[in-house]
């Protein structure tokens, strides 16, 4: 089994910023993937970032791309994204997803990820 717990959600103006933080715990080795999915109001989940947890390759949706960050700390069992120049569009709310059997080939899968956390409200004001 495998924690995820999000943090880090709120209220930001457009062109702020905003730092999400996903801390795994409990089954934590073998995290192949982690990815950072995103729920808006009516629309279906969709991928915003993965990375990969041994050597780091990253993985960004065309919408973020420029403008978001993935990375993790290895000691810290902990992926973050660190969001900038924010949009109105970002407002949802933000997944993390941890993939523990290596069946995520480029991020963006959502059903290879194996665990999910319960999700944290990003808003974005204009």
């Amino acid at each position: 089994q495998v924690q995820l717990v999000e943090s880090g959600g709120g209220l930001a103006q457009a062109g702020g910023s905003l730092r999400l933080s996903c801390a795994a715990s409990g089954r934590t080795f073998s995290r192949y993937t982690m990815g950072w999915f995103r729920q808006a109001p009516g629309k279906e989940r969709e991928f915003v970032a993965a990375i990969t947890w041994s050597v780091g390759t990253t993985y960004y949706a065309d919408s973020v791309k420029g403008r978001f960050i993935i990375s993790r700390d290895n000691a810290k069992n902990t992926v973050y994204l660190q969001m900038n120049s924010l949009k109105p569009e970002d407002t949802a709310v933000y997944y993390c997803a941890a993939d523990v059997r290596g069946t995520v080939v480029g991020g963006r899968r959502q059903a290879g990820y194996d665990y999910w956390g319960q999700g944290t409200q990003v808003t974005v004001s204009s």
